[in-house]
């Protein structure tokens, strides 16, 4: 979570998942950046499988979790998945 400068105000763990999936809501991810009164967000998650590319299922929650952030007026600056030794910033790659 960030606040109108972009200085990290809080981090926040939303959901555990298992090997496969993890459910995510939004009115989890964004609630505690409406109680810490963040300006945007930055979405971070893993791919235990060492392959950090977007999956079908991570570029819909994405374009679901950026939809509800504009009607929240909390912006969703990027989503980055990460591995043990790599990475993707779905904003350098232009997803967002």
């Amino acid at each position: 979570m960030l606040d109108i400068r972009n200085y990290i105000i809080g981090i926040n763990t939303v959901t555990i998942g298992n090997i496969k999936s993890c459910i995510v809501n939004p009115r989890e991810v964004f609630k505690p950046a409406l109680i810490a009164g963040a300006s945007s967000d930055i979405l971070v998650h893993n791919h235990p499988t060492g392959d950090p590319y977007p999956s079908p299922d991570d570029l819909n929650l994405t374009d679901k979790l950026k939809r509800a952030g504009d009607i929240l007026e909390i912006k969703v600056l990027d989503h980055i998945i990460v591995t043990d030794s790599n990475y993707i910033s779905l904003s350098d790659k232009g997803q967002i």
